[in-house]
Formats: structure tokens, C-alpha cells, sequence
């Protein structure tokens, strides 16, 4: 049976895929093996964790151990957030933010800076602390904020090793409410955008590039008073709404501003809403957030080309960090994102135009997302990158985790 990702639109190459069930197997097999990946969840779009060989962490031990007195939590390399926000929530714990898909793996989201929304949040990586890897030479690199190499290496695209123990900050477990506005039309977002995007701890703005926004989610502390019931104009939705127009919204996570537990609020859709495959293309990019606004006109004057192809569009605000690999990395961002039908093909000749439109705000590709653009265009766009090649070169020299999709999207054939 042939591997592919989560979507369907990527099958995997690799020949082998290994389960070792003790860390010192794991050992044995990445400095052995010429080329090797680490396969997590499987909710990239693209080639980025391909290899001729690949091994899974399913069957190490994953204990989540809970510091309350610290405020942190080490957990093994295949742990997902929607087993680890459970096992918090049971401790009364919380992680500052999640993804709108709470059951991807946590190595890989911190891996390739998957992120959730907030203009004071930064991405899922920006909350590490603390890691171990298994490298090529057979080693365990452990490694802690504050540490030469740490800001390298929490964002390391799959290309360090493997990833055998997390550890992540924590807060005091919270709950958030989450209301739905409908309708917003794109000159009152645009003329408000700084004040909608703070109107919650958690914003998104859903739409198909048409003639208004669809829905914009807004998710606040339950400390806070909740919204009106407009937000500029828009109304308040008065029955629950799944982001994508038309769709049953039974697997979203509540509305209509009940207040709940952060893990039950801050995804898009319920912990126990677990899709073995998902009918869709994604695609998204990063832009400067002082561009914000500039970058979303330039996106609706192409909004008719996309529409027949899109599902939905949203944008969010992410915070910036100092992880060198980040697309967040030194400037807060705005990002936006696309769900696309599944035809490949059509789907990278839209990208060409994406691109292109945004081509002039520099963006920054989401690592795990598809996009078009090759090294020679993104290369520039990371400041930090010869130190991460360097990185690479030390930690592992012989490039037992770089792949084809690595050099062509980042590396060049120079690196």
C-alpha cells in the first residue's frame, strides 16, 4: 500500500519505514541509515519529510510529565497535542496557544513553526523550551533556552535529527468563549484591521475573496467581557458555524460565547474530531504584519481568479520570536492562508499568482504548506540561514536529514 500524507496529495517515496520501540534503537537506525526522516502526523502538503527511509516514533515511550511548580511539560517526540492538551487539562495546566487541528504531532508543528492566531501569540515553537535529539552520528543533543544553537535548532524543518523529548512552557489553565461575526465587508475590516484583530485573544477572518469577509471567529478570555452583538457592522452569528460556508458545523468546537477550557476553544475543531484524511490542498504565507493591509488588497484583486478553486481563506496575526528558521522569525506577521480543492496541478499554477501578488511584501512560505517559489526566492528572506547551514554541517555532517525537497525549497544545490 502506498504512504501518503494526510490529504493525499503526496506519497511518500521512501522505501522503508522503521518503528523502533527504544530510544537506543532509534540510535542504531539514524546513524546508520544513508538518508532518513522522521514521520509525525502526516499533515504537511508537501515532500518536506520524505526520504528514502523513514521512522516512526510511535512506539518509544511518550510519558508527558507535568512540572507544576515550573510551569512545564516534557513529553516524547510522538505525542500530539490533543492527547497532551487532555493530560494538562487534567492537571489544570495550559499551553498559551494551539493549531486549528489539535491532533498533529507536537515535533512537527514546532519543526516547521505550524502557529495558531493571536496579535500577542507567537507559533507553537516559540513555547520550547527545551529539547533532545537523536543526530546522525548516534548522539543525544540536549539543549535549553538560553543555549548556543537553541534558537537554531527548535525550528529545524526535520534537517537536525529526531526530535525524542519536548519540553514546553505552560500557564495556569484558562477558558476561553468564542463568538462568530458574519459579513464583515473587507473596507470596514481593512479601515479597523489593528482594532479586530485585538478584539480577542484569538482572531480569524474566513472568506473566499469575494465580496465580503464570510466569518471572522473571535476568541476571548472568559476573564473578559464578551462582544456585542456586532463587530463593525458585522453581526453575531445566532447559530454555530463550521469555517467553510454550508458545512456542518458538529465537529467545530462551541460557540455563541459559552466559556469553556482553552483546549476546547482555541482549535477550530474538537479534540475528539480526529480526520484520517482530508480532502484539500493548503497553502500559506507570511507576511510582514506593518504590511497587513497592503498584502490582503493585493490578494483581493486576484480573489475572482482564486474563488472557483478556494474551499476558504483565512488570516491571522502571529506574534514574532527569535527561532532563526521561523517565519515569525524578528517581525510580527500576518498569515495568510488557503484550503484549496484537491487538484494539484491547478492548484500550483494559482499559487504562480499568490506569489506573485504578495511578491512585494516579502513573504515567508509556510514550511509544512505547498507553495511554488524555489530556494533562490527564499533564501534571502531568512537572515539567519548560513548560521543554520552551518548548524546543519556540524550536527550532521554526512546530511543523513536532508532530503530533495530541503535543497530545492531552501537549501539550493550549493548547500
Amino acid at each position: 500500500m502506498t504512504l501518503t500524507n494526510w490529504s493525499g496529495n503526496h506519497a511518500f517515496r521512501a522505501r522503508a519505514v522503521h518503528a523502533p520501540s527504544s530510544l537506543e534503537e532509534l540510535q542504531e537506525i539514524v546513524s546508520t541509515l544513508p538518508r532518513v526522516r522522521v514521520l509525525g502526523s502526516r499533515h504537511s502538503f508537501t515532500g518536506i519529510a520524505d526520504s528514502e527511509e523513514l521512522v516512526t516514533l510511535e512506539r518509544i515511550a511518550s510519558d508527558i510529565v507535568v512540572d507544576r511548580e515550573a510551569l512545564t511539560v516534557t513529553l516524547g517526540g510522538a505525542v500530539r497535542y490533543d492527547t497532551l492538551a487532555q493530560e494538562l487539562e487534567r492537571h489544570g495546566v495550559a499551553l498559551a496557544n494551539l493549531a486549528s487541528l489539535p491532533h498533529i504531532a507536537v515535533a512537527g508543528a514546532i519543526s516547521t513553526a505550524t502557529h495558531g492566531s493571536g496579535e500577542r501569540n507567537g507559533n507553537l515553537a516559540s513555547s520550547v523550551a527545551a529539547l533532545e535529539i537523536a543526530t546522525s552520528g548516534g548522539e543525544i543533543v540536549k539543549v535549553a533556552r538560553g543555549d548556543r544553537d537553541f534558537e537554531g535548532l527548535v525550528v529545524g524543518l526535520g534537517a537536525v535529527g529526531a526530535i525524542v523529548r519536548i519540553t514546553l512552557d505552560l500557564l495556569p489553565s484558562y477558558e476561553i468563549s468564542q463568538q462568530v461575526f458574519t459579513g464583515l465587508r473587507w473596507d470596514r475590516l481593512l479601515e479597523h484591521f489593528d482594532e479586530v484583530m485585538a478584539s480577542g485573544y484569538s482572531v480569524s477572518v474566513f472568506s473566499r475573496w469575494g465580496a465580503a469577509t464570510e466569518q471572522v471567529w473571535v476568541k476571548r478570555l472568559s476573564t473578559e467581557e464578551p462582544l456585542d452583538g456586532q463587530l463593525f457592522g458585522a453581526p453575531a452569528a445566532s447559530v454555530e458555524m463550521h469555517p467553510i460556508s454550508g458545512h456542518d458545523p458538529v465537529n467545530c468546537t462551541p460557540q455563541l460565547g459559552r466559556a469553556g477550557p482553552w483546549s476546547e476553544r482555541l482549535p477550530h475543531f474538537r479534540i475528539g474530531f480526529t480526520p484520517s484524511s482530508g480532502a484539500e490542498i493548503q497553502s500559506e504565507y507570511l507576511v510582514p504584519r506593518r504590511h497587513a493591509q497592503d498584502a490582503i488588497e493585493a490578494v483581493l484583486r486576484i480573489g475572482a481568479e482564486l474563488a472557483p478553486l478556494l474551499l476558504v481563506s483565512e488570516l491571522r496575526t502571529v506574534a514574532a520570536d527569535r527561532l532563526w528558521m521561523s517565519p515569525q522569525y524578528a517581525q510580527d506577521t500576518l498569515a495568510v492562508h488557503f484550503t484549496w480543492r484537491p487538484d494539484q496541478s491547478a492548484v500550483e499554477r494559482a499559487l504562480v499568482e499568490v506569489e506573485r501578488a504578495l511578491a512585494p511584501f516579502g513573504p515567508r512560505p509556510h514550511w509544512g504548506k505547498l507553495f511554488v517559489a524555489d530556494a533562490a526566492a527564499i533564501a534571502p528572506r531568512y537572515e539567519r540561514l548560513g548560521e543554520f547551514v552551518a548548524l546543519l554541517d556540524r550536527l550532521d555532517p554526512r546530511g543523513a536529514f536532508r532530503n530533495d525537497w530541503l535543497t530545492a525549497r531552501l537549501l539550493g544545490d550549493g548547500a
